[in-house]
């Protein structure tokens, strides 16, 4: 029995939240003492909620803020490559408790405008709290935006299609697009071929046939809901776009990373 299995029995059996809430716990015992030197280290950053930060991340204080801080730049990367006159407007779609979004006032420069969205209520009311110089909406999980047509130069979503639906990656892909302007470039993370080993055999067969393979029985949008994504199916997702970059992860090569994938509005 590999992950696949183990995880549709959870969810048949409605198990997978309680899972998950446990998993949560060990964690924060687990790194309890490492999370509190880091809080009398850095007493001015602020930080979310412990569960805030598991849902969007690892409960680990150090790696949720400084590598969040160096995925900034990297996501930032993209952008300067493949549109490197600013000022932009960006938005993080799925942005969470504003893991990556609080540092790009610091990486870029300050005449950028920077938005995030999501549709956690509470990391929502966090952010607008906590985290200024950035614009902060709650949407839902129907695909919906307040924003004009055509209004941003970048968008990013880190891991967000890989908690959606088959119908939800198509009718955000459309909005996505909408506001979007031409020219304007989309970074995504998927779950790829590096996440073969952990689906069963009856979903392996799916994902091979180029089938997006999604598991549900559980909170859509939740970090348990969980969707991989075959070459064949995100070739036919990205048809609106120009591919720009494609980094594909491997299998067998320790923990599993997540596909990139950059594209450009025509």
């Amino acid at each position: 029995m590999n992950k696949g299995d183990v995880s549709h029995f959870l969810r048949v059996a409605g198990l997978m939240h309680l899972t998950d809430k446990l998993r949560y716990h060990f964690y924060k015992i687990k790194n309890f003492n490492k999370n509190s030197r880091f809080k009398k280290q850095h007493p001015t950053i602020k930080l979310p909620p412990d569960y805030y930060i598991y849902e969007s991340f690892q409960i680990d204080y150090e790696e949720y803020y400084l590598k969040s801080r160096e995925s900034a730049r990297w996501i930032v990367s993209f952008l300067q490559k493949y549109k490197p006159v600013g000022p932009y407007n960006i938005l993080d779609w799925g942005c969470g408790p504003g893991r990556i979004i609080r540092h790009l006032p610091d990486v870029l420069d300050k005449e950028s405008r920077f938005f995030g969205t999501d549709y956690n209520a509470a990391s929502i009311k966090w952010c607008k709290a906590n985290l200024p110089d950035i614009d902060f909406n709650l949407n839902g999980l129907e695909a919906e935006l307040p924003y004009d047509d055509g209004f941003f130069d970048y968008i990013y979503g880190i891991s967000i299609f890989t908690h959606l639906s088959e119908k939800m990656h198509h009718e955000w892909m459309v909005e996505l697009h909408r506001v979007l302007k031409p020219g304007g470039i989309l970074m995504l993370t998927l779950h790829g071929d590096a996440f073969m080993p952990k689906l069963s055999k009856a979903e392996l067969a799916e994902y091979n046939a180029g089938n997006i393979v999604v598991r549900g029985n559980v909170k859509e949008g939740h970090r348990t809901f969980a969707a991989f994504h075959p070459k064949a199916f995100t070739d036919r997702l990205f048809k609106p776009f120009d591919v720009l970059e494609h980094i594909a992860q491997k299998a067998g090569t320790g923990k599993p990373q997540q596909d990139v994938w950059v594209v450009r509005k025509r």
